[in-house]
């Protein structure tokens, strides 16, 4: 599975698997799915007495609704951090393909590209592309240097394994019930990735990184990769108490 570095919000590289040709096909479906119920209702928004036959408010509506359609993707991307509906709902996103968050210019290059694409190729150029390029990218996500990821990491909250917790156990750090989980998230993806690739320096960045959350420093008689897997026993034994 191809995948690509992401830099998170507590600046740890986390690899993300790239979105692959269905899930864009599918979200590419879902925005044209809107598109066609907004037409729809304007058509039959033309139907009622008093805008029927006025060439004016049809002609205005018409224009608009083509406007929209034609700037959809780009606006969504740059309003929704690079993503659309069909994107949000398939839970991928556009990115850069160094791992950061894909500039103004980077989005409008890519939109620029969908006549490439989409337009003068009969729909195929970009599959085709996406098909047979490395990053998985069409060819406005290669000249604009971007690619679209899976917004859900190798591994999420779900596929944690929670180890059962002795009834007496007593957390070392209690305040380990008030991390979130997406930062549960992000220590089990950390562990996953060391243990695969044996990377310290992602578990010596994360611990430092999730010390001060806790407000605690790291205990001498602790590693930072034990100290990681301390938080989450700790945490799973908080979490299932609560309930």
């Amino acid at each position: 599975m191809e995948t690509i570095k992401v830099n998170t919000s507590q600046h740890v590289d986390i690899d993300y698997p790239v979105a692959g040709l269905g899930e864009r096909i599918a979200a590419r479906l879902i925005d044209l799915a809107f598109f066609t119920g907004g037409l729809i209702l304007l058509v039959m928004l033309m139907m009622i007495p008093g805008l029927r036959g006025n060439d004016l408010i049809t002609g205005t509506l018409f224009v608009i609704y083509g406007a929209i359609y034609v700037f959809y993707n780009l606006l969504c991307e740059i309003l929704m951090n690079g993503q659309s509906a069909g994107k949000r709902i398939m839970k991928i996103k556009v990115i850069s393909i160094d791992g950061g968050q894909a500039s103004l210019g980077q989005y409008c290059i890519r939109w620029l590209f969908r006549l490439v694409d989409f337009v003068l190729t009969g729909q195929v150029g970009g599959l085709i592309c996406v098909a047979v390029s490395e990053n998985k990218q069409r060819i406005g996500d290669i000249v604009a240097g971007t690619t679209v990821i899976k917004t859900i990491p190798r591994t999420g909250l779900e596929h944690i394994a929670f180890q059962p917790v002795e009834e007496d156990y007593e957390p070392v750090y209690p305040n380990a019930g008030q991390l979130a989980d997406r930062d549960i998230e992000l220590i089990n993806e950390v562990l996953h990735t060391y243990y695969k690739t044996g990377n310290a320096d992602i578990i010596f960045r994360t611990a430092a990184k999730i010390a001060p959350i806790l407000a605690v420093k790291l205990p001498e008689q602790y590693d930072q990769l034990d100290f990681l897997n301390i938080i989450i026993k700790d945490y799973n034994h908080i979490t299932s108490v609560a309930e």
